[in-house]
């Protein structure tokens, strides 16, 4: 297998392996802190994606191994964000000449935005969430401060619902012209209350130690702590809404698509993952909470999704299972610079050459999201041959983005 680790960073307990030499100064030094948490926290080292940059709270494009202990503010509160892809039967010929009405169509029939929400959800809607109302009572019931927030309609009503930021729903081609769709949500509401919530706490459990971290963003619960256990429960329940989500809205695109085109059918296997999240797993000899912050699972034969930004090619990938990467690789491109000074740079016209023959919904709202504002996804791609294959490239001929 071919070595593609650029830096190795030892300023801490531990080393830092990092895929990219394209590393922006406020990320550095969250990753150094993050190294130098407490002995036997983190396990063997901490692996740097090459869409690597600063984040709330932990570097995005990070996997952190730990023994015993999980850093709330490293998984963050999109908990469970990630993609999810699935190819049809349809051909680029059999899109109509104008995609502006289906894109109006799933915009009508999908909420997007930070506060989206559907106005009435019957529970026959989204099979999942019959079984939600019950795990949800038991989940949070305990939990001083988010019990009562956690009971009220509006997460449910959040099932199916884009959110805001770079969440997006796409229509593309690969290179054969097959059409695929694409979206990015995650948890939306109650993920982000379940992540401050536990972050709150996990910063208030090491004041009461007195701990000295380099970052108090990087507090911490070990696993004797009565924190642990809520917390792994919350971010799991958590997981599995966002990976439902996804589900809903798949559902809600497909069907509308197909009202458009009544020759539409899904095939092959979906793609549903998360790239914000906890999983326990076995690495170098020893079990661990593998934090992935803006990273996805790449075992041998695994599937992904890497989207480039808005405007620019996305790639299916299959996993080569990189032991030094704890058989992970980067979610996207990852952003050169931050929201405000993308929209103090570039203008809707700027927006709008980049977005050349692809629908998409022109508002000042999502300048942001410009692809100047991200990293080259090819060079990002390059980086991390060791880690996936590219089994296809895609580019969108329809972009929708919540404000």
């Amino acid at each position: 297998m071919e070595k593609a680790v650029k830096q190795v960073i030892q300023q801490g307990r531990v080393p830092v392996k990092i895929w990219t030499d394209d590393v922006d100064s406020g990320a550095m030094e969250q990753l150094i802190n993050m190294s130098k948490l407490p002995e036997g926290i983190v396990h063997q080292w901490i692996a740097v994606m090459p869409d690597v940059h600063w984040g709330m709270g932990a570097t995005i494009g990070s996997v952190i191994p730990t023994i015993d202990a999980i850093v709330p503010a490293a998984v963050g509160v999109d908990i469970g964000c990630g993609m999810m892809a699935v190819e049809t039967n349809l051909s680029s010929q059999d899109l109509p000449d104008s995609l502006r009405e289906i894109r109006h169509s799933i915009e009508r029939d999908i909420p997007l935005g930070a506060g989206g929400a559907h106005r009435n959800v019957p529970v026959d809607k989204f099979p999942w969430l019959d079984e939600a109302l019950r795990s949800m009572s038991l989940t949070f019931s305990n939990l001083k401060g988010i019990g009562d927030k956690a009971k009220s309609k509006r997460w449910a009503q959040q099932m199916g619902t884009l959110g805001s930021g770079n969440h997006f729903i796409e229509i593309c081609l690969d290179k054969e012209d097959r059409v695929w769709f694409m979206l990015h949500s995650g948890s939306r509401g109650i993920g982000n209350m379940i992540g401050m919530h536990f972050i709150a706490q996990a910063k208030k459990e090491m004041e009461k130690q007195g701990a000295r971290l380099p970052d108090k963003n990087l507090s911490y619960f070990t696993k004797d702590s009565a924190k642990f256990a809520e917390y792994v429960n919350a971010i799991a329940w958590a997981q599995d809404y966002a990976s439902e989500n996804r589900k809903a809205m798949m559902a809600s695109i497909v069907k509308n698509v197909k009202h458009a085109i009544p020759k539409l059918e899904t095939r092959g296997e979906n793609i549903n993952c998360h790239h914000n999240y906890v999983s326990v797993e076995r690495h170098y000899d020893k079990e661990v909470y593998v934090t992935r912050k803006g990273a996805i699972r790449a075992r041998k034969g695994e599937m992904g999704i890497i989207p480039g930004s808005m405007g620019t090619r996305s790639y299916i990938v299959r996993g080569k299972g990189n032991p030094e990467s704890f058989e992970s690789c980067s979610h996207g491109a990852g952003r050169t610079m931050s929201r405000t000074a993308a929209r103090k740079r570039f203008s809707e016209k700027d927006l709008a050459a980049s977005m050349e023959r692809i629908e998409y919904n022109h508002r000042k709202s999502i300048i942001d999201e410009i692809p100047s504002a991200y990293k080259d996804i090819d060079q990002v791609m390059a980086a991390q041959t060791d880690l996936v294959d590219i089994v296809h490239e895609l580019r969108q001929v329809v972009s929708i983005k919540g404000d």
